[in-house]
């Protein structure tokens, strides 16, 4: 089964099943594309239902990663960890280490980072295991948390969005329905808030909820209900398929401009949305803005170039509309086109070189050193 799973979600490079009894860890990291770089991707802990929906998304997320660097034009490959487990319940100092161990023996293929269920606490236990990490505390030389960032390419991507679809030069007064208050939600809704957008926030954990829709005096919804609402922009920030077919005649939204990944449950929802008038603003281009983050700290960490990289989140949306709209294909679609014509010319160059050209991961020497 899970072999038929690996080849139906993309051609991975390597996928590793990890497994430590004595700290309680079950965990998968999947490789999915290192033609441009290592794989960068952060771990994400969940307590999934079964190992196959563990397997399926990690699967899922790596690809997107993969995606995802190529489109912000990241000399990074694409890949994810799942560690599979209650984020509240089965943390422990030893099980991210001992995941950390694993990590190490990779040797640089896969570089991991803070996800949902993570924290840049659990990446310092793992920075005591390998340098291969991102998001670790500024202390030790990284950028700590990289959600602030991811959220603010969101709102570049909202933006863009909105300048493509309403014409609006400004987010003041246009409707935005957040669902999801989790670390890129709950700053999305900061960002949004001083652009004077007028926003409406869902989310399971109704503390969450109560807590920034007082702060702000915000309208809220149901969680299974905030799809419902009617809108300018809806922006998903949970987990992902959101967009699927008993969504899709429920939306009252003119945009669809959110952080969560891997958002259409299927690829022909894509083309669904655009049938309905809805723009699509592809996830793995408008919440890149955590990689990007990241990935300046592997050169060096500075916040100042984390915000002006993630500011690029404008164009590279506005890039993937043009493309949509002159070769007439859904915005995923031209997305995958902006990525593709990337990761394939690389290749090809590589290729051409015969294995003289070495991959860019040179910028895992100054990680290295970080951990000297």
């Amino acid at each position: 089964m899970s072999f038929s799973l690996i080849e139906k979600h993309g051609d991975h490079e390597e996928v590793v099943f990890l497994s430590n009894k004595e700290v309680g860890l079950k965990a998968i990291i999947a490789i999915h594309n290192t033609t441009l770089g290592p794989a960068l991707g952060g771990t994400r802990m969940w307590n999934y239902a079964n190992e196959e929906d563990a397997l399926i998304d990690v699967l899922r997320l790596s690809k997107g990663m993969t995606y995802k660097a190529a489109a912000a034009g990241l000399n990074l490959g694409g890949g994810k960890a799942v560690i599979i487990g209650d984020p509240k319940k089965d943390k422990s100092e030893a099980l991210f280490r001992a995941f950390g161990a694993f990590v190490n023996s990779l040797n640089g293929m896969y570089i991991t980072a803070e996800d949902v269920g993570t924290t840049v606490k659990d990446m310092e236990y793992i920075f005591m295991e390998t340098p291969f990490v991102t998001g670790i505390p500024k202390a030790f030389g990284g950028s700590g948390d990289p959600s602030p960032y991811t959220a603010h390419g969101v709102l570049m991507g909202i933006k863009a969005s909105v300048k493509h679809k309403l014409k609006a030069e400004s987010l003041a007064g246009v409707r935005v329905a957040v669902q999801g208050l989790g670390n890129v939600g709950s700053n999305l809704v900061d960002y949004l808030v001083a652009e004077k957008a007028e926003v409406m926030v869902s989310d399971i954990d109704k503390d969450k909820v109560k807590s920034i829709s007082e702060k702000y005096g915000l309208k809220t919804y149901d969680p299974e209900t905030v799809v419902t609402a009617e809108c300018d922009v809806f922006a998903p920030c949970a987990l992902g398929a959101v967009i699927n077919d008993k969504t899709l005649p429920q939306l009252k939204c003119k945009i669809v401009a959110g952080g969560a990944n891997n958002q259409l449950a299927e690829s022909r929802h894509g083309e669904a949305l655009r049938e309905l008038g809805i723009l699509y603003a592809p996830d793995f281009v408008i919440n890149a803005g955590g990689l990007m983050n990241v990935f300046v700290e592997l050169e060096g960490y500075s916040s100042e170039r984390a915000i002006d990289k993630t500011t690029q989140v404008y164009d590279n949306i506005m890039e993937v509309f043009r493309i949509s709209e002159s070769e007439n294909v859904t915005s995923e679609l031209a997305a995958m086109k902006l990525a593709e014509k990337r990761i394939g010319g690389i290749g090809r160059l590589r290729a051409h070189h015969q294995g003289r050209m070495s991959r860019p991961f040179s910028t895992l020497k100054e990680m290295t050193r970080r951990q000297k």
